[in-house]
């Protein structure tokens, strides 16, 4: 019964909507789910009996003074307590079996749906969304597994005692019957609205989260432009709206409480009410009223376990629909059909929606009037959108994505980086060796970065190190991969002049004989290049060497601004 995390394949998920994915979550351990029903079914009729038990010592041994019934039904009574002890305890494992089991297939789900966007994600989600998903929407899709077996129970439970008030008065067993789905009746209008205030919520918190985000990434430059206090200031609006958001979903949860407590001990008493009468005119014993009592009491679980269920299914289809929403999303490049192995040798990149032409072996750079141009044609170069670009006689399409990921590498600022020794954070499909990232951190010009060598401890995003260092940091991993193509968006915008002079020249002598594209507009690189290639309006207006190029008017009026 015990599930082993993660799954090497944790299925297709049913993204047809929030119901159908819950749905798929519950069929995807449909043997697990059936023991589950099956114990809650089990436990919650148990308890129903001991009403029943106690009627019948009461009737049968202490009023008829019958010491030996009266043994065998308190005999009875312990078993059953002692039954159902063990059948709770089991029940509350195979639940908990149960929604990890969810928990885990939908992040697997979740993780395998972002690897295969790859660098369409940030595009279309927001890192406060996803965030989201990961921190509170799976908690919530976990808490619906719990309708599968005590909401299940709570059914069975409720009919069972209906049957067996029907032995003791129909009109009981009516009232109960007509009661409950009342009961049940007056939430449903509070739970749609709980609905709705929740999937506020959850956009306004995912724009929040980002928000907070994006303040915490770029603190160090907000500090420098003097942005920190208006950030700030956003932020706490933004939060106020959230917070005001969040006690309207309180106030709704609160009378959804309110409600689930108050209404059955009040419908309880009635019920008593009405079974005491009965006793008083003789139409039913005194141990019937008391297993009325008892039966009714009962009831309580069942139906405090129907209302949670609903709660939790409510907002487990808010949750749900949020990871759905994720789930749908086809990433930008697509592969369909045979595919054709790249060159084999030196071959020239060509991007016909700019002209551009990339030469084998040497190093380009792109300098664009406006930067989004070049980063642009990079996105192409690199296949992270689906275009006409070709590499020798292969256009990229017709290739393989791992074969494209493998040899042509996109090296830009957002690059993340992740958290432990230094090895680990410059590590590609093959963990370079000491003397190769040696090299790597001279050539980027980064030991700064790394004070103690190949020790240095690199934290998550590289949150205690200039910007120009997690820079550098990043360069080092690119140039470690060794791909046949390198596509480097601005790798020197955060340094110094005489750094950047530094790693400009020592670029262009480790990647020597293989293909470097880089984007940039600063003559310290552009003089370093083989080749310039001038971009306005993103087509290529000017090819040649820095020094040629500076004849053109714009050209030198863009990279001396």
């Amino acid at each position: 019964m015990r599930p082993r995390l993660p799954y090497d394949d944790p299925g297709t998920p049913d993204a047809r909507g929030p119901a159908r994915f819950l749905w798929w979550l519950v069929v995807s351990q449909r043997g697990r789910v059936a023991v589950g029903v099956l114990v809650s079914t089990t436990w919650m009729v148990l308890l129903t009996l001991p009403p029943l038990v106690i009627s019948r010592a009461i009737d049968d041994g202490l009023r008829a003074g019958d010491t030996g019934a009266l043994v065998r039904w308190s005999s009875a009574l312990l078993g059953i307590a002692v039954v159902n002890a063990v059948l709770g305890m089991l029940r509350h494992r195979v639940m908990s079996f149960i929604r990890i089991d969810a928990a885990y297939r939908t992040i697997q789900v979740v993780v395998r749906q972002a690897v295969r966007l790859g660098a369409a994600l940030p595009r279309r989600v927001s890192a406060g969304e996803v965030v989201n998903i990961g921190g509170t929407d799976i908690a919530h899709v976990m808490r619906v597994m719990t309708a599968t077996g005590p909401g299940v129970g709570s059914v069975v439970g409720f009919f069972a005692v209906a049957v067996l008030l029907l032995g003791v008065s129909p009109t009981l067993a009516a009232v109960v019957l007509v009661g409950v789905p009342l009961m049940m009746g007056l939430l449903v209008p509070l739970l749609n609205r709980l609905q709705a205030t929740e999937t506020g919520y959850r956009v306004e918190q995912a724009a929040v989260t980002a928000r907070a985000g994006d303040i915490v990434s770029g603190l160090r430059v907000l500090c420098g432009i003097g942005g920190k206090e208006a950030f700030a200031g956003r932020y706490r609006a933004a939060s106020r709206a959230l917070q005001a958001q969040g006690y309207r979903v309180g106030a709704v949860t609160s009378w959804i409480q309110a409600v689930g407590v108050g209404l059955p001990s009040v419908f309880l008493a009635a019920v008593t009410w009405l079974a005491a009468r009965m006793a008083a005119t003789g139409s039913i014993t005194v141990g019937g009223m008391i297993a009325v009592y008892g039966y009714v009491a009962v009831l309580i679980t069942p139906v405090y376990f129907l209302i949670e269920g609903a709660t939790d299914i409510g907002r487990g289809l808010v949750a749900a629909r949020r990871v759905v929403r994720l789930l749908v999303l086809e990433p930008d490049v697509t592969e369909d059909g045979p595919r054709t192995p790249g060159p084999t040798g030196p071959a020239d990149l060509h991007d016909p929606d700019s002209g551009l032409v990339v030469p084998a072996g040497r190093m380009l750079v792109v300098a664009a009037a406006r930067p989004a141009d070049a980063v642009e044609v990079v996105d192409r170069l690199g296949r992270y959108v689906d275009s006409a670009t070709t590499w020798g006689s292969v256009p990229l399409t017709a290739m393989g994505i791992d074969e494209v990921r493998r040899r042509i590498l996109v090296a830009d600022n957002d690059a993340h980086l992740f958290a432990g020794a230094l090895r680990e954070a410059v590590a590609n499909r093959e963990d370079p060796d000491d003397e190769a990232i040696a090299a790597a951190v001279h050539t980027a010009a980064a030991a700064d970065a790394v004070p103690d060598g190949l020790e240095s401890v690199v934290q998550e995003q590289g949150r205690t190190l200039s910007g120009g260092q997690r820079q550098r940091l990043r360069l080092v991993r690119a140039l470690l991969a060794d791909p046949d193509v390198l596509l480097l968006v601005e790798p020197t915008s955060a340094v110094d002049a005489h750094t950047e002079a530094l790693i400009a020249a020592r670029v262009r002598a480790a990647r020597r004989g293989r293909t470097t594209v880089v984007t940039s507009t600063s003559p310290l690189l552009l003089d370093q290049a083989d080749e310039v290639a001038y971009l306005v309006d993103g087509r290529v207006v000017a090819t040649g060497t820095h020094p040629e190029l500076l004849a053109d008017p714009g050209y030198h009026g863009l990279v001396f601004r």
